[in-house]
């Protein structure tokens, strides 16, 4: 018997357009701007994306599983140094869309090892970075 995967789903509203919403999480400069960090990738599926320091380090690397701007976005997430442990491998699925006059963007972190670091990260950090 396996444990249950730990699963966070954030949503916020913001007033703008779904094109600006998926500009904030693929271009880098942009991303830099309020994650401190970039996400470089060329978004296409089955493509390799960094979540990389302005010194060129990645902190995150993963896979893009789906691509459809500007409305959804799900990545495969792991820390580059547990790329072999699939175990340590979660997913983020960014859902863009329009909700009356402003964006709705949900953030939906799945597929996470109970209780792993990755985990706490994602509760302390990801409503930080969202709002």
């Amino acid at each position: 018997m396996t444990q249950a995967q730990a699963e966070f789903l954030y949503t916020t509203y913001i007033k703008t357009t779904p094109q600006r919403v998926w500009d904030a999480i693929t271009n880098p400069e942009f991303a830099r701007q309020y994650w401190g960090h970039g996400n470089i990738s060329d978004w296409k599926p089955g493509s390799k994306w960094d979540h990389q320091k302005p010194d060129g380090s990645v902190l995150m690397t993963g896979k893009v599983l789906e691509s459809n701007p500007p409305r959804r976005l799900v990545l495969r997430w792991v820390r580059p140094d547990s790329v072999a442990d699939r175990s340590e491998h979660s997913r983020v699925t960014f859902d863009i869309d329009m909700f009356e006059y402003m964006v709705r963007l949900n953030a939906t972190r799945d597929q996470l090892k109970p209780g792993s670091e990755m985990g706490r990260g994602v509760a302390g950090g990801w409503p930080r970075v969202l709002s």
